[in-house]
């Protein structure tokens, strides 16, 4: 509910990364007084959410996570439509939303892999799973995805899909700045309630959201940073619709096409806060499952490496706190874009609360 007061209640977000953005644009619309802080760059973030690939996939995720991983990213799928609809509609520009489904593919010796999945996702679901998951035959799988021509099973989770974060976070800065959004850049910040610190001194706003990733691990106790590597490639000579994971006992695959030929490839998933380079273990990894899904993605051009690290709690699991003047988001993990909008919602809800109750 948009807030009526003729003073609009100021509110501070220190973090500009995916849900910092989504939460700004979401309470300026509310008619609150955003302010938007940001260690870095606004213009060429630094975060995860910059080198993710963008996948939204509550069903491919519910195998390795827990439950309420799954409900939160189904919520967020719901929403994410409509918000790409209204983000386009108001900067006049494609964020790039695909609603197409996922496909999982394995050789023909690793098929039990496909088994495997479908087992652990009916054991998790408890329910049966044929209205999500659609079991495909090469011909089947083929008619989805010609490029594909090399694998004879696979399964189709229709109510999956992904984002252009390359679109999506440029298009958030420029709706920020037409809902006159104070955007304060280069600029870290300490948070706690009612205020945040900066070199210049502190300035006092009647809510504070702190969702800095990494940057709050001094206040959130088991914050810890995850490595992950991703690939970008180029080709033209394969072409994808929608993201697609290749299934292997040793390690994992997902392809997600994007525009130009180019396909983002991951993810490497390490316990370690290292920020360096992609080693060439990940790179020889990735490349060789990727040659395996299309041997011409032999003749790509590796265009870009990303590296960053992922914000995760000890249990994996989003974190949420609230205290008076003081709401805290963090440990997104993996699933930035899977959880983005159903977090941003909730904390919308808890910083309305708050405000009105001071009010």
């Amino acid at each position: 509910m948009p807030v009526t007061s003729e003073i609009k209640p100021s509110v501070a977000i220190a973090g500009g990364g995916l849900i910092g953005r989504l939460l700004a644009w979401r309470l300026s619309l509310q008619q609150f007084d955003v302010t938007l802080y940001e260690a870095g760059d606004l213009s060429t973030p630094g975060g995860a959410c910059w080198a993710a690939a963008g996948m939204i996939s509550p069903l491919s995720e519910l195998v390795h996570s827990e439950a309420e991983i799954y409900r939160l990213g189904v919520q967020s799928l719901a929403l994410w439509p409509s918000w790409a609809e209204q983000l386009e509609q108001q900067s006049g520009r494609q964020v790039q939303f695909r609603h197409a489904g996922s496909l999982l593919v394995a050789h023909a010796q690793d098929k039990s892999e496909l088994l495997q999945f479908q087992r652990e996702l009916q054991g998790k679901l408890n329910d049966d799973i044929s209205a999500h998951v659609q079991a495909l035959d090469g011909e089947q799988l083929r008619q989805l995805e010609p490029a594909l021509e090399n694998f004879e099973q696979g399964l189709y989770l229709r109510d999956e899909g992904d984002i252009n974060n390359r679109r999506l976070l440029p298009v958030l800065l420029s709706v920020l700045r037409q809902q006159d959004v104070a955007l304060r850049e280069r600029t870290p910040v300490s948070c706690s309630g009612y205020q945040v610190e900066h070199q210049e001194g502190r300035v006092r706003f009647d809510c504070v959201i702190d969702c800095r990733g990494l940057g709050a691990q001094q206040q959130i106790q088991g914050l810890r940073g995850v490595r992950g590597e991703v690939l970008v490639v180029q080709t033209r000579e394969v072409e994808l619709q929608r993201p697609v994971r290749l299934l292997h006992p040793r390690y994992k695959l997902y392809a997600v096409p994007r525009p130009d030929g180019r396909t983002v490839i991951g993810a490497t998933e390490i316990e370690s806060e290292d920020m360096s380079p992609i080693s060439v273990r990940s790179t020889m990894e990735l490349s060789s499952a990727l040659y395996s899904l299309h041997p011409a993605f032999a003749e790509a051009r590796i265009v870009e490496t990303r590296v960053h690290c992922r914000p995760a709690t000890m249990d994996n699991m989003p974190y949420i706190h609230s205290e008076p003047g003081l709401v805290r988001v963090n440990g997104l993990h993996r699933h930035g874009y899977l959880l983005a909008p159903a977090l941003a919602e909730k904390v919308e809800k808890l910083v309305t609360k708050q405000v009105l109750q001071v009010a």
